[in-house]
């Protein structure tokens, strides 16, 4: 198994921090040269690890001022209503996050959109659509404490590696 070396996380970290850097940049912050430096951004962007890169877009300035956490809890859980309820999720705009969960809820998804109205709307014409629903709970935040991107990716120990995939 290909392991993550010191090198790889601090390059990591960096392109978290601001993927806009210049190769230079990024080898003089993690202490190569820029060669070795692209070769490990390319090899960890072929394995997977790095999927991609975005801008971070202030939601407020964007109009999006209502996030809600919903709960969701489907009728039955056979394989092809799930699939239906998934793919039904992933084409919907205002959920910008989803996540199947264990305890009350089957999934629990992230909504954004511009208010109150806003919401009541995507309940009765998208969320009470999806695919065998039966129930959704919904809590409005009422202030994000924190909203972090970037993961905790810590440096190995001396010596040490940080499991990743394979390529293949």
């Amino acid at each position: 198994m290909d392991l993550l070396d010191r090198q790889d996380v601090l390059l990591l970290n960096e392109l978290q921090r601001d993927a806009r850097q210049t190769v230079q940049q990024l080898a003089a912050a993690v202490g190569l040269s820029s060669t070795p430096c692209w070769r490990r951004i390319k090899e960890l962007e072929a394995a997977g690890v790095i999927r991609g890169y975005t801008a971070l877009v202030d939601r407020a300035k964007v109009n999006l001022q209502l996030c809600v956490l919903a709960e969701i809890n489907l009728s039955r859980h056979q394989e092809g209503e799930v699939q239906r309820f998934e793919a039904a999720v992933a084409q919907s705009p205002q959920i910008v996050a989803c996540w199947s969960t264990t305890g009350q809820a089957d999934y629990v998804i992230k909504v954004l959109v511009p208010d109150i109205q806003a919401y009541e709307h995507f309940l009765h014409e998208t969320a009470f659509r999806l695919p065998g629903v039966t129930h959704v709970r919904s809590s409005v935040v009422m202030k994000e404490v924190k909203s972090e991107t970037r993961l905790p990716i810590e440096l190995p120990a001396r010596g040490a590696a940080l499991g990743k995939p394979k390529k293949g």
